[in-house]
């Protein structure tokens, strides 16, 4: 019993490394009208990299975005844009995977999008971070 109460004192990582990040003003995603139905599209960014909110490491890995569209389309230079803010923002890799799905999905409202992060091993151990949204049948 004492043993656990010395690792619940001991806990090195906060709430509030939970958090950062997470509620961070970044840049718009513009968009622009679909032309078509329904299509897949498929954005890959390899060279994502942000902050460890707790080291001040830097994460680094690929980004990948698959969206089916419904009436927006991302415009590129501003998904850049946004992709380029976390350069210097302390958040954990599974909270960019979710803020970034989240985001996403509250510009382009698609019919479904899978943000899938693969971070780069740093100390031995590599991430893959699967996010997926599907729009809900009315």
């Amino acid at each position: 019993m004492r043993s656990n109460r010395l690792l619940k004192n001991a806990r090195q990582y906060t709430d509030e490394h939970a958090s950062a990040g997470v509620d961070a003003a970044l840049p718009e995603i513009e968009t622009w009208p679909n032309q078509y139905g329904q299509y897949e599209i498929e954005i890959e960014m390899p060279e994502f990299t942000s902050v460890c909110p707790k080291t001040g490491l830097p994460d680094s890995g690929t980004i990948r975005l698959i969206y089916t569209p419904f009436r927006r389309c991302l415009e590129l230079k501003s998904l850049k844009m946004y992709t380029l803010a976390y350069r210097n923002l302390g958040i954990f890799q599974e909270n960019v995977v979710n803020r970034f799905l989240a985001d996403i999905v509250k510009a382009t409202e698609p019919v479904s999008a899978t943000v899938v992060g693969e971070f780069a091993a740093r100390g031995g151990i590599a991430t893959r971070v699967t996010a997926t949204y599907n729009k809900k049948r009315r």
